[in-house]
């Protein structure tokens, strides 16, 4: 069974972060140079928030907050879902699906941040999968395999 440590050897650990005290706009900067959806809110290595796209749109612009002026803490989601490197594929898209989350922090036993996987990698790496399939099917059926 296919697990996300998979996904993140594929795109890489690396994920975008930000510090509560930092400003919206801030963020939204970050997150338009990086061209990403979500941020994850660390405080000493540890996950303490997430500041996405949809929280920006109603925490800030609906509420007609001041991006240069409302800090990240003031906005962020702190009941984070996260998973970690040893999550199912498959366990990870339920996650999604039913708390209609677009990012999941992957984070160690400690709640150390060691990556991010987005509905996008998840649909991805589905789609992966399926074209090694057809790939193999047809290898098979014209006797190559």
């Amino acid at each position: 069974m296919a697990r996300v440590q998979s996904i993140l050897e594929g795109k890489g650990g690396a994920v975008l972060s930000i510090g509560p005290k930092a400003t919206v706009l801030e963020a939204a900067h970050l997150m338009n140079q990086h061209k990403v959806g979500a941020l994850v809110v660390t405080l000493g290595g540890e996950v303490s928030g997430i500041i996405t796209e949809r929280d920006v749109l109603v925490r800030v612009v609906g509420e007609q907050r001041h991006p240069a002026q409302t800090l990240v803490e003031d906005v962020m989601s702190t009941h984070v879902t996260c998973c970690t490197p040893d999550t199912s594929i498959e366990e990870a898209r339920t996650l999604m699906r039913d708390r209609r989350i677009r990012h999941l922090p992957v984070v160690d036993k400690q709640r150390h941040l060691r990556g991010m996987i987005s509905i996008g990698d998840l649909n991805a790496w589905q789609i992966d999968g399926h074209e090694q399939t057809i790939h193999d099917l047809h290898q098979y059926i014209h006797g190559r395999a």
